[in-house]
């Protein structure tokens, strides 16, 4: 035990960083608590925690995040904290020689029309999606760093790609949620009080791929145990529901009786977003929790918060 890793992960505060901890966990090997981490957008606290935790392993799942609604209303504070965040603790990792490192980007760094599935060659072949355009801008950033870092350096620093994940932890709001727990929070909502009609975003017809966050800690863990790769790696299942599929599931699984309706004044975002994971499941991995277990796991565990 005394070879062991010593390992951090930048964003154990939150859901997927958490889920990477247990992960770990798990798999017997100790984590540094999240309590240690520090604020990672001042450069000094970060170089100060390095220089004092001397960790070996990092995973960075950290920065601001949210749906379409917190992307539209405050992309400037997204594009700020992701750039902030990432650049200070790989450039810290960096220099004080941490020997691995896997940094989780987003699906939002793929252009809005990339060829269904999407593979990682599809990278910067043609624009963004406009309606998350800054965030997807500082996640770029981040993998670019992470890169330059492996070519220039030869570090041994990996790029991973999870599709949109859900689960235990999700950000349940109506400010700052993604779909799932925006859906699930309102639907819940208007179960308890007897709602006769619950209105949705867009025209539901788009369609989104999306993984349990323990599945998405599984991966992570999987590949920092003897993988290293050039370039981004996707992490996802292969399959997608449309966003009406999914508030019909969640409409029964919160035993909402009223109708579901969908404004279509409001955006869709990409029309399909699925990754092609082909190149992981090479490797030997593969999710373990369906759709369908993972929306049951996270409601009971939404219910038992409130």
């Amino acid at each position: 035990m005394n070879s062991a890793p010593k390992i951090f992960v930048a964003g154990g505060c939150k859901a997927l960083g958490a889920s990477i901890l247990r992960a770990f966990a798990q798999a017997g090997q100790a984590c540094l608590p999240s309590a240690l981490e520090p604020d990672l957008r001042d450069q000094r606290a970060v170089d100060a925690f390095f220089e004092a935790q001397q960790p070996s392993w990092v995973v960075y799942a950290a920065g601001k995040a949210g749906g379409i609604g917190l992307n539209r209303r405050a992309p400037a504070d997204l594009i700020l904290d992701n750039l902030l965040s990432a650049t200070h603790v790989l450039h810290a990792a960096h220099r004080f020689g941490v020997k691995k490192l896997l940094y989780l980007a987003s699906s939002c760094v793929y252009p809005k029309d990339a060829a269904q599935p999407i593979r990682e060659e599809s990278l910067y072949a043609s624009p963004l999606e406009p309606t998350n355009l800054a965030y997807a801008v500082s996640k770029l950033a981040g993998l670019e760093l992470c890169r330059a870092l492996r070519q220039q350096h030869g570090a041994d620093f990996n790029i991973a790609v999870p599709t949109n994940y859900f689960g235990p932890g999700d950000d349940f709001s109506p400010e700052n949620s993604h779909v799932v727990g925006a859906l699930m929070a309102r639907l819940r909502a208007a179960a308890a009080s007897g709602g006769a009609e619950l209105s949705i975003w867009g025209t539901g017809k788009a369609r989104r791929e999306f993984l349990y966050v323990d599945d998405v800690a599984d991966a992570a863990v999987f590949l920092m145990q003897g993988h290293s790769w050039d370039g981004p790696l996707n992490i996802g299942s292969g399959s997608a529901v449309s966003i009406a599929e999914l508030a019909e599931m969640l409409k029964a699984i919160t035993q909402f009786s009223g109708a579901l309706t969908y404004d279509v004044s409001k955006p869709d975002g990409m029309p399909v977003k699925v990754l092609d994971s082909t190149r992981l499941a090479a490797l030997g991995w593969a999710p373990k929790v369906s759709f369908a277990d993972g929306l049951r796991r996270t409601y009971d565990w939404y219910l038992q918060q409130k």
